[in-house]
């Protein structure tokens, strides 16, 4: 006999929804104003994942991604990140965070 699955009611999902920050310095003269993306995700080897792209808006960034094991030391670096950007001028533009 064929078992029917459960009803969708029932089926827990679970979407972690990421951290970001979008950080600007505005255009300078005729320059394009430059970006900073700070990208904080859970990802599928139990871990973290720390993603930064930056540049000049409208062009193509460069990016850097670091894996961390622990939820705790993943923020800890982003959010030295966003101070050492912010010291150098970039002001944040867009923040999404998540619940633990």
């Amino acid at each position: 006999m064929l078992s029917h699955p459960a009803p969708l009611r029932e089926i827990i999902f679970y979407f972690p929804i990421p951290m970001r920050i979008y950080m600007q310095i505005p255009p300078q003269g005729d320059k394009a104003p430059r970006f900073y993306h700070l990208h904080l995700q859970e990802d599928l080897i139990e871990g973290w994942s720390l993603i930064r792209e930056w540049g000049y808006q409208g062009a193509a960034g460069r990016i850097k991604k670091e894996h961390f094991t622990e939820q705790d030391a993943a923020e800890a670096a982003l959010l030295q990140i966003r101070d050492e950007q912010l010291k150098r001028g970039y002001q944040v533009v867009f923040m999404q965070a998540h619940s633990k």
